[in-house]
């Protein structure tokens, strides 16, 4: 039986988000049913809802960073329980056979992940909804296991936050001896500073802001660079071995590949806009240096990433909101109005709206 659901939804690119009864599909024998207990709000919810990157699906329930606990489970289900605290992040299926899949590498999929929310099923071909809403179903190999140690509202925002750039870091080997730089302090970059300290590289934050140099060294950051000064640039001219760049809109690349060291990489997790201005060849070649990209992580990955943040005590930086104030958050999301990352307490839907 088709379970009846109450969320918040965008009912167009224009309207705001607002209460929406919906169904969810009837549990299949190797489904998971969550209870949703919290949400994080990603700026990328805020771009799909306004259809800001074309083809949004509405009615559209945002949401891919979910924690909850586990209300039932299927039959051939084995790893979960009732009562398990657990987590979903930013997809819930893939094909499962090609090579990227095969890899552990879902968000890669070459047939194409199914996301969270704003996505089709592959099987029964039906839209999916996310996380502002009060209960999912999950096919279990998406599920992820959260460790009570972690405290649950803040783990949210791991789900997307987190492994978009704990991924990148693991890829490129980072650890003891690994100069780092990250540029931007918002929702990416405070994990990008917790995760590059908690993993022995030296880390550094690139700003345009000097106001924010104490709190960058409370999130990790051993140096801050002023973006804008070109003294400060100068003097971090061949330093670092690689740039974890959370900036989601467009700017000079430039200034950051000059820093770069011998085969040093910098890596967009924030752009997904083509790159203005143009970059110039000579800042790669000279040093063959590499402008690179990714992707959230796999399965596996992100359940690593867990397991790495209850040993190291690591969360995000978050705001809990009720979900009837999601259209005040995003305005001030996009204003940069929150350190680091809203979060939504789900009990609020029982409220009046």
């Amino acid at each position: 039986m088709a379970l009846n659901i109450r969320g918040f939804a965008a009912q167009s690119a224009t309207t705001p988000l607002a209460p929406h009864s919906f169904e969810r599909r009837e549990p299949r024998s190797d489904d998971v049913v969550i209870d949703i207990l919290y949400c994080g709000v990603c700026h990328s919810d805020i771009h799909q809802a306004r259809d800001e990157w074309g083809g949004s699906l509405y009615p559209m329930v945002p949401g891919h960073e979910i924690i909850g606990r586990v209300a039932s489970v299927g039959a051939e289900v084995k790893g979960f329980k009732a009562g398990d605290l657990v987590g979903v992040g930013c997809m819930v299926d893939s094909c499962q056979h090609c090579e990227a899949c095969h890899q552990g590498l879902e968000q890669y999929c070459v047939e194409g992940m199914v996301a969270t929310y704003n996505s089709v099923d592959k099987k029964d071909g039906l839209p999916t909804f996310g996380g502002y809403s009060e209960r999912i179903v999950v096919n279990d190999k998406f599920v992820l296991r959260i460790d009570p140690r972690l405290d649950a509202k803040a783990a949210a925002p791991l789900l997307c936050a987190g492994i978009t750039t704990w991924s990148p870091l693991k890829h490129w080997n980072i650890g003891p001896g690994s100069k780092v730089a990250v540029v931007g302090l918002g929702g990416l970059g405070h994990m990008g500073l917790k995760f590059a300290k908690a993993l022995g590289a030296e880390v550094t934050l690139f700003t345009r802001s000097p106001s924010k140099e104490e709190e960058a060294r409370r999130l990790g950051a051993d140096h801050v660079v002023l973006s804008t000064d070109e003294a400060q640039m100068k003097a971090v001219a061949r330093r670092f071995d690689f740039i974890l760049d959370t900036v989601p809109t467009r700017h000079d690349l430039n200034p950051y590949l000059a820093t770069l060291a011998l085969n040093g990489t910098h890596c967009l997790v924030g752009l997904v806009e083509p790159m203005d201005p143009p970059v110039h060849a000579a800042n790669v070649i000279f040093g063959r240096r590499s402008i690179a990209g990714s992707l959230i992580g796999g399965i596996a990955e992100t359940q690593e990433m867990l397991d790495f943040c209850a040993e190291h005590g690591i969360v995000s930086d978050v705001e809990m909101i009720r979900i009837q104030e999601i259209n005040e958050a995003y305005e001030r999301m996009l204003r940069s109005d929150v350190r680091y990352r809203f979060v939504i307490d789900l009990a609020s839907l029982s409220d009046a709206a």
